[in-house]
């Protein structure tokens, strides 16, 4: 009885209006019978409308008035385009395809990475095309992972590095230079803990024996000794070796001078970024300087959980990929 009368009251408005548009689950649910056509899943937009003339909607119980609703469908579309929150690391949304596929770029040089049938492209609208079919086909596995309840940017790092270095690198190379000049002189290999301090005398012992090398590779590379302090705010380098890092990043290509960004802002170290990048350390050897002093820490006092865990696990994450990044960009 009760959808009888609501039924009577629906059919007593005019369609178009705002209250029906508010209760349009429940005038589905009074009017819908067996023949009637049911909304698309997939459209995200819908109208109403009274198919007075439609015959072929009726049955025996139905009446003219009857309320339908209608799916608006998009016209498909041959590329997808990342939002802007895809470099934020928020999720953008449900995973819409099935296949992840490579092939050359349109223009011949390089290589896309095919959604089904739609070219992937970057926040601002440019194809994504990568030097390499290496790179290409590792960005594709990146995809190839995500779940069907959302795309999940942070575990994409290999995309964002490949956006960063087409989009932004171009635009603002000198600035990232800059940037990176300008904390230079505070970087973590020159900075000593206290000798004269017992309870920093290990910690500088330990910083001697593991960073020293590194410093001594600087000299030999570079032509000029790093100065060491013990200042929070840092020291002074000589011009040199100032001037020889900097001549360093600017004859790097975009791609590694993204990388190079991403390594520094990570370890908060230029130098071992610039290690990393001529093959001086591995993965391994410059996580262990990033985090000597912590570990050290660690060791002595305990790990805390959904902490130290958590830093160590992001600092893999973000070493690993842009020395990954690094090695999928160089054409053999």
């Amino acid at each position: 009885m009760a959808t009888a009368i609501l039924r009577r009251t629906l059919i007593s408005l005019n369609p178009n209006n705002s209250i029906i548009r508010s209760l349009y689950p429940y005038a589905t649910v009074a009017t819908a019978t067996a023949a009637q056509p049911q909304p698309d899943a997939t459209s995200s937009s819908f109208t109403f409308s009274s198919d007075q003339n439609d015959d072929s909607n009726k049955d025996n119980n139905a009446t003219g008035d009857d309320i339908y609703i209608k799916a608006c469908k998009p016209a498909p579309s041959t590329s997808v385009t990342m939002p802007m929150s895809f470099m934020t690391g928020s999720i953008v949304g449900k995973r819409f395809y099935k296949q992840v596929t490579t092939r050359p770029a349109d223009d011949g040089i390089g290589w896309s990475v095919m959604l089904d049938y739609r070219t992937l492209k970057t926040p601002s609208k440019r194809p994504l095309k990568c030097h390499t079919l290496s790179l290409a086909k590792a960005i594709a596995a990146e995809w190839e992972y995500q779940l069907t309840d959302g795309i999940r940017p942070f575990t994409m790092p290999l995309m964002k590095l490949a956006c960063t270095a087409l989009e932004r690198v171009p635009l603002t190379r000198t600035k990232i230079i800059d940037n990176l000049m300008t904390r230079f002189n505070r970087d973590l290999v020159f900075c000593r803990a206290p000798v004269d301090n017992v309870l920093t005398r290990d910690v500088y012992e330990l910083q001697v024996k593991k960073i020293d090398p590194l410093l001594k590779w600087v000299e030999s590379e570079f032509g000029f000794k790093p100065v060491v302090y013990s200042s929070f705010f840092g020291g002074k380098q000589e011009d040199g070796l100032v001037n020889a890092i900097e001549n360093v990043l600017k004859k790097t290509n975009d791609n590694e001078l993204a990388a190079i960004d991403a390594l520094a802002s990570a370890s908060h170290s230029l130098i071992i970024s610039i290690a990393i990048f001529h093959g001086r350390l591995q993965i391994d050897e410059a996580i262990e300087l990033i985090r000597l002093e912590e570990d050290m820490q660690v060791e002595k006092w305990g790990l805390v959980e959904g902490g130290h865990d958590l830093d160590i696990a992001d600092l893999k994450v973000q070493i690993s990929s842009a020395v990954v990044f690094l090695g999928l960009t160089k054409r053999f």
